[in-house]
């Protein structure tokens, strides 16, 4: 398909998007981010009557015009008033968003039924915002060309001005294309494959460097001279082509014998100086692209700024942007300039930084991780000093109840915090004097009432609270999390902070967020888009900046973006000594961008840089969508990809198993292997008839087995209906279960700080009658299936205090009132009031009665035993070598499931690890059976080949602190385990 400009009328590209409904629809609708400026009350809503198309019986098709103002916008179809069909780009049903650009005034769209073909047109002049073509090398530029176009040139204007009108383009000069019958080059088709069908115009030796410094365009025209389209330009190829030098170069603040210089890369700036303190000072630009400055040692601490002069296509204007260091690693107060830190000051480093003991990890699979935020821990902890209290400082508290809890869980086998995003946050204040309270007394009222949340939003955007998913500089710790943000105290207190969590036992994650930033354009909120217009943010296929990971989308295929990802982190694992990073969205990195932060850390030596860069552990969310979706730009580091890399990823398999559903369901009754599927039913429609819920959940306990065996993809075992299957052989909707070569490289987890608590998940799922020992019971399940796993265990924080956030499915924003945690374990959160109903209130019907419902408020001695049943299962996880085996050679020689096909017990799983095969790996026990009984009545499981051994309760159970699991029982006769209702029980054989 190609977009052409005929006669003023400017026809955005055609996106098919095939169907997988085969009844005509009774209504298609176009919901957007355009809805508003149609009449609707918000954006996004395929039932808003104004956003609706009408039939034209002429051709079958729907329609629609409506007056809109300029800008981009982004739009899917929607059939029937809802989302549960819709179309989006590329052909794909709920496929990504489809995008367009009108200089303003009517827009017409059309949807039709049979093709599926969704499309859009806007009639107006040309519109050079838009960038279409995309020079990708110095002598190639990639246009989908239009039908007619036999001549090309190219468009410059070293200031802008270029107009383009029906008639032609004026305001600047240009240079003849060629095109290229052979089409774009191999190695370019092959780096860019979004763009592989679009034609090759060869561009003039010319001086490049010099043209992309100002306002570009390609213009087609026919034989006979006519203009037949008009586009601007996307530029970051042909930028990673010509300054690909800047790649070996160090950015930022670099210090040498106590002196400073600065680094910026700023390839299409006109001028750029340093702004040091009240005086500007000049830089020079080197080949690369690369501006430079020097200092002395009385610029130490300085604050400082760059002064960019550059032309910017969305105001076709040359301006000069004051931008702190997208290097930064020091800031003011609120981000408002850069400081010139010297991370090897020695007054930045606390006592024994130089000594500092790393806990012991002797392999990646031995990781069992705590997820938490910095406020959370500290902020309601009476027994933290008021001035450490939501601080990096809360950390070095021995004896506050939150580091008592984190030693506890260490004692018993934790051995990693994950903190969520800690570098500089875009939507933080600061200054603790001017962060806002909610007006009110929330603890004033009921249970499941909506005040709480109505008191809670007019603050909620300039309070202290955020989950911090907005970064602003990529390497500077978040100052609201410091004693003072002005300056260097940030940096000292973040490493003691490391050295604190250390000294419990405990190795440091951080959570980083390179996958976009909090905005793009000339916001005061976007550094790097300042800098270098168009290069740093993904760009769709008309120019507008892609948000398909909820803000401004960043393009780390690029290569300075891609750089200073991998700076950033070998800053953060050098300097700070962190032992360990998530990516938030990785699969909107490239596998080759990951491959090169691994490869960047296994250069990192303690006798050169203080560390052992290949002990730092790599994981990250390895989701699969948006606009790079499917490897359609890039290959991305997504689950099925990373297979091999030795670099972990969320599982999302065993998650939804345990818990039942999906994070998005509508209905959020659907019950999984934990929640009562099938053997404890409660009554919801949703969840089907006996016989299918019986057959969910035998598959479900297929993918659990498979996530147990660290969701190997060759692991292979007897599947529900009694043949031998690998673990990528196992479905899950659609897509493979198991699909990791080595445990490490599945992060196995049944909650983190996205959607629902498992707590929460429980109370939506289970019988209203269930007691609340069962419900204690279930979390205490639902947390085995991670600690008893062959990959690295995951918790959220306080999942083993039964932590709730008040059935909130997204608290980002909620405050600290939705987010607190009692480390003392003496009261619940449930209960806190209808979360927020931005996020919450198309389910707050659900909630209410539940939240009202008294009995369902747990109380002490239910925290006090769903956290000492927690301990228990960390002991059991490190107690032996079989529960981390560490490589998928012996997870498949030692770990079997003995109960398959489709007689199996429903809600019920047997594991056995065996150390009779092999090396001795067990001084103590040569097998090991786990019967996770997930059901409401006690099971009796015969194990073939087990009679006559001798098994014994496992000793961290039989003393533990969990009464009801003491009664299981082995019948050495018959080779049978017996285990009570809704308990994990664990048996040895020496």
């Amino acid at each position: 398909m190609c977009t052409t400009f005929v006669a003023g009328l400017l026809v955005a590209p055609v996106v098919p998007a095939a169907a997988d409904h085969t009844a005509a629809p009774n209504a298609v609708s176009v919901p957007g981010s355009h809805n508003s400026e149609m009449g609707c009350p918000g954006d996004w809503q395929p039932d808003c009557a104004q956003a609706q198309l009408v039939l034209d019986p002429a051709d079958g098709r729907w329609k629609g015009s409506y007056t809109l103002p300029a800008g981009t916008y982004q739009y899917k179809a929607a059939i029937n008033g809802s989302w549960d069909e819709n179309y989006g780009a590329g052909g794909v049903p709920g496929g990504a968003d489809i995008t367009y650009t009108t200089a303003g005034g009517p827009v017409s769209f059309s949807y039709d039924p049979t093709s599926h073909v969704v499309s859009v047109s806007a009639v107006g002049a040309p519109d050079l915002r838009l960038a279409r073509a995309q020079w990708l090398r110095r002598d190639v530029l990639a246009f989908d060309v239009p039908a007619g176009a036999a001549d090309f040139r190219l468009f410059h204007a070293p200031e802008g001005g270029l107009v383009a009108t029906s008639e032609g383009v004026s305001g600047g000069e240009s240079l003849p294309l060629a095109l290229d019958p052979a089409g774009l080059p191999a190695e370019l088709a092959g780096r860019f494959p979004h763009l592989a069908a679009y034609e090759a115009l060869r561009v003039p030796r010319t001086a490049v460097g010099d043209l992309l410094t100002g306002q570009l365009a390609v213009a087609a025209f026919d034989g006979s001279g006519r203009l037949v389209d008009v586009t601007g330009v996307q530029i970051p190829g042909v930028l990673d082509d010509l300054y690909a030098g800047a790649a070996g170069q160090r950015l930022g603040p670099v210090w040498r014998l106590g002196r400073p210089s600065l680094a910026l890369w700023a390839p299409t700036a006109k001028d750029v100086e340093l702004v040091l303190g009240a005086r500007r000072l000049p830089m020079t630009r080197d080949g690369d692209g690369v501006w430079h400055a020097k200092g002395d040692r009385g610029w130490r601490d300085a604050r400082y700024a760059f002064a960019v002069t550059v032309y910017v296509p969305a105001l076709d204007d040359v301006v000069t942007n004051v931008v702190t260091d997208p290097y930064s690693l020091g800031l003011t107060t609120n981000s408002a300039r850069s400081v010139l830190v010297d991370l090897d000051d020695p007054a930045l480093a606390p006592k024994g930084w130089d000594r500092l003991r790393k806990p012991a990890l002797p392999r990646q699979e031995d990781s069992t991780i705590y997820e938490l935020h910095v406020r959370d821990f500290s902020v309601g902890d009476t027994s933290v000093p008021s001035a450490h209290r939501g601080t990096f400082l809360a950390f070095t508290d021995r004896d506050s109840a939150g580091m008592r809890q984190l030693r506890d869980l260490a004692g018993a086998g934790l051995n990693t915090v994950h903190l969520l995003p800690v570098n500089d946050i875009a939507t933080i204040e600061e200054r603790r004097s001017q962060q806002q309270a909610p007006p009110c007394d929330l603890a004033s009222y009921g249970p499941a009432a909506e005040d709480q949340q109505a008191c809670l939003d007019p603050v909620r955007d300039a309070d202290g609270f955020n989950w911090g998913y907005d970064p602003l500089h990529y390497t500077t710790p978040e100052g609201s999390y410091s004693t003072n943000p002005d300056g260097t105290r940030r940096t000292r207190e973040f490493r003691e902070m490391v050295g604190g969590l250390n000294g419990a036992g405990l190795r440091v994650v951080l959570d980083v967020v390179y996958n976009h930033t909090p905005a793009s354009g000339q916001d005061e909120h976007s550094v790097l888009d300042r800098i270098v217009p168009g290069y740093y943010q993904r760009l769709s296929a008309t120019g507008a900046v892609e948000t398909s990971t909820c803000c401004a989308n960043t393009a780390t295929e690029h290569r300075m973006m891609g750089k200073l990802m991998v700076d950033s982190v070998v800053t953060w694992a050098r300097e700070y000594k962190v032992d360990g990073f998530r990516f938030d969205l990785m699969g909107h990195h490239t596998k080759a961008n990951m491959l090169a932060v691994r490869a960047a850390l296994d250069r990192l030596t303690p006798e050169e840089d203080g560390v052992d860069g290949r002990k730092v552990f790599l994981y990250g969310e390895g989701w699969n969508f948006g606009e790079v979706a499917n490897d359609a730009r890039f290959v991305q580091a997504t689950q099925l990809n990373m297979a091999g890399t030795g670099i972990g990823t969320f599982s999302d398999r065993l998650r939804d198993a345990v818990r039942g559903g999906g994070p998005f369901d509508e209905d959020p009754r659907i019950q999984g292997f934990a929640t009562g599927l099938y053997t404890d039913q409660n009554g919801a429609a949703v969840n089907g008839t006996p016989e299918q819920q019986r057959a969910r959940l035998l598959l479900y306990q297929d993918q659990i087995k498979v996530g147990l065996a660290g969701n190997l993809r060759d692991y292979r075992f007897t599947d529900r209906s009694g043949a031998v299957v690998t673990g990528s052989q196992v479905d899950y909707n659609g897509q493979p279960a198991g699909y990791a070569a080595d445990p490490a490289e599945t992060i196995t987890y049944v909650d983190a700080h996205d959607n629902e608590t498992l707590f929460d998940v429980i109370q939506y799922k289970v019988p209203r009658s269930t007691s609340m020992a069962d419900r204690v019971r279930m979390n205490t399940v639902a947390l085995a299936t991670t600690a008893l796993a062959q990959g690295p265990s995951f918790w959220h924080a306080g999942t083993d205090l039964l932590r709730s956030k008040s059935l909130d499915r997204n608290s980002y924003n909620s405050g600290d009132w939705f987010n607190r945690v009692d480390w003392t374990g003496r009261e619940s959160t449930w209960g806190s009031g209808l979360p927020p109903r931005a996020d919450n209130e198309p389910k707050w019907d659900f909630m209410r009665p539940l939240l009202a419902d008294p009995a369902l408020e747990p109380g002490q001695p239910d925290l006090r035993a769903a956290h000492r049943q927690a301990l228990d299962l960390l002991r059991i996880r490190f107690s032996s070598p079989l529960f981390r085996l560490g490589s998928a050679r012996e997870v498949q020689a030692r770990v079997s499931f003995p109960a398959g096909g489709p007689d199996q017990a429903p809600g019920v799983i047997v594991m056995v690890l065996d150390d009779r095969v092999g090396p001795d790996l067990d001084p103590r026990w040569e097998s090991i059976v786990v019967v996770f009984n997930a059901s409401d009545e006690a099971t009796t499981q015969p194990v073939p080949g087990q009679a006559g051994a001798r098994y014994r309760l496992h000793p961290v159970q039989a003393g533990g602190a969990d009464p009801v699991v003491r009664g299981s029982g082995y019948d050495r006769a018959t080779g049978a385990f017996t285990v009570p209702a809704r308990s994990v029980a664990v048996f040895t054989s020496r």
